[in-house]
């Protein structure tokens, strides 16, 4: 058994680090248009601290990484930290979550460095929806970083696309299509509620049955596969005749708790064992003291909760915990 274990017996070898909080972009599920109060830089923790405790981590078990931010690409450097944590003994996979919007610029780099495979967030495929959902920058550096990562020879590389109801639900068909068409991999996500569930958040929300169903309108034939790469907790499904794959992530309608084997790692230096819950823990008192660093992970894991209660959110129901306040761009994701 690893020693990163929890208490439900689950196995945690996945380490999600932010490497900041901000954001080119202002995505109406992650975070406010305006008003949004980012860490100062002195606040961050250096590629230093963060490769300290990388190294702690793998040690103990956590041997894939996934870099996120914000929006990681407008950190500078980041091929420099990628570097360090490629050759960090026990580390076998490090991937990325981006928008996408700098990655032609950085994705040959990236890939020299070290950097295993890149999810890019798409939500949509309609240039003045972009504009809607993200409030700002071009869909078409987007699709750019889309081919530059391509030709990098990344591989898989996975669309992430947040559904939206009343918003983008109209282009399920399109995005599947995507998924016949080309070696992309697409991978619908629910909105969930991190650090706003009001009524926006309802309105909004979009079980991911939907997704199916519009496959079986379109009379697409679906299998599903196992043997997607990843580390995440996606659902995954082929369509007869496609070079691609979707998968469904589901954390609401059909929650995933009981497989979880990720902790994250915060820009500002705390650990946190839940996407969903307040519980975090501060590592910058321990660093330069492994054994310190070891203890916040096992503790880390003693607090981590069965599941989190997403569900019961939609439904009002009470909790049994207190959700965190961050917004998913100040978590990682």
């Amino acid at each position: 058994m690893s020693a990163l274990t929890d208490r439900f017996g689950r196995e945690h070898d996945y380490l999600r680090i932010s490497v900041t909080d901000r954001c080119n972009l202002r995505c109406l599920y992650c975070m406010p248009e305006e008003g949004v109060k980012f860490e100062p830089a002195e606040n961050l923790l250096s590629y230093d601290h963060i490769t300290e405790v990388v190294r702690t981590a793998a040690g103990l078990g956590i041997t894939k990484l996934r870099i996120t931010g914000g929006e990681p690409l407008v950190r500078p450097g980041l091929a420099g930290l990628v570097s360090e944590l490629a050759g960090i003994p026990g580390i076998r996979d490090i991937a990325l979550t981006t928008n996408g919007v700098l990655l032609a610029e950085q994705a040959e780099e990236l890939r020299a460095a070290g950097l295993k495979r890149v999810n890019i967030s798409l939500d949509t495929l309609d240039p003045a929806r972009f504009r809607f959902i993200a409030r700002r920058g071009d869909l078409q550096r987007v699709l750019q970083g889309i081919e530059a990562a391509a030709a990098a020879g990344f591989a898989p590389i996975k669309l992430n696309c947040v559904l939206l109801k009343g918003v983008n639900e109209d282009e399920i068909a399109s995005f599947l299509e995507m998924a016949v068409t080309r070696p992309l991999h697409v991978r619908f996500i629910e909105y969930m509620p991190i650090g706003h569930a009001d009524e926006n958040w309802r309105n909004h929300y979009l079980p991911l049955s939907r997704v199916l169903d519009i496959a079986r309108e379109n009379k697409l034939e679906v299998e599903p596969m196992r043997d997607v790469p990843g580390n995440g907790p996606s659902d995954d499904y082929r369509i007869k005749g496609g070079i691609g794959t979707f998968g469904l992530i589901h954390p609401i309608s059909d929650q995933f708790c009981t497989r979880c084997n990720r902790l994250r790692l915060t820009a500002d230096g705390n650990l946190q064992p839940c996407l969903y819950w307040v519980d975090e823990l501060n590592v910058k008192p321990a660093l330069g003291n492994p054994a310190a660093l070891e203890s916040l992970f096992m503790r880390a894991l003693q607090i981590k909760p069965r599941n989190h209660e997403m569900a019961a959110k939609l439904a009002n129901e009470t909790l049994s915990h207190e959700p965190t306040a961050r917004r998913m761009s100040q978590i990682g994701g």
